[in-house]
């Protein structure tokens, strides 16, 4: 059937098989969209980010690269929901993600974990150098006005991949250091090394 599909787009005449070819990419990179992507904030899944962190175990163990993962939580995202309204508390949300976004490179992968958690995976990246992104986050998270306005902090773990490092491990240490973080004070950052 594939096979006659191609055969009926071949025979089209060349401009309406343009059209046709240009009309299935953009419903490929719709469905890239939808199927990938958390469609509030316009950061990637979780599924999404759980295949890529599979992927990037992979190549780590094979070719000894170095990745970092962060998760990030929100500081009294329920208080701002209850006292600002769900309407500019998901602004705050999105604005937030666009911070995440600004801050890191097209290589590494920004995901929406839960309702205010949030997931980075900083591909052939240190845990040093992942925590200078990390501080950058920070400082632009405060000079933010939207955002410093509204009084909006965040506490992380942060974690590097160890050879025998499965996905759940590296994510459970990153979880880990987030709570420490939570319960230390929040607005910080706590690595696990």
């Amino acid at each position: 059937m594939e096979k006659n599909i191609i055969e009926k787009i071949k025979s089209l005449n060349p401009e309406l098989r343009k059209k046709l070819l240009k009309n299935v990419a953009d419903l490929a990179d719709i469905l890239h969209e939808f199927t990938n992507k958390d469609q509030k904030t316009n950061t990637y899944n979780y599924t999404f980010f759980q295949n890529v962190l599979e992927i990037e175990i992979e190549q780590a163990k094979r070719k000894n690269r170095k990745i970092s993962i962060a998760i990030l939580d929100l500081d009294f995202f329920k208080k701002i929901n209850d006292t600002l309204g769900h309407i500019k508390a998901d602004k705050l949300l999105i604005r937030f993600a666009g911070v995440l976004k600004e801050q890191t490179r097209k290589s590494d992968v920004v995901a929406r974990f839960g309702g205010e958690e949030f997931l980075i995976l900083f591909t052939e990246t240190s845990l040093d150098k992942a925590l200078k992104v990390m501080n950058r986050i920070r400082n632009a998270v405060k000079k933010d006005k939207f955002l410093s306005k509204n009084s909006l902090t965040f506490s992380s773990g942060l974690t590097e991949f160890r050879k025998k490092d499965s996905s759940e491990k590296i994510k459970k240490r990153a979880d880990i250091a987030l709570y420490e973080a939570k319960e230390t004070g929040r607005d910080k950052i706590v690595v696990v090394r």
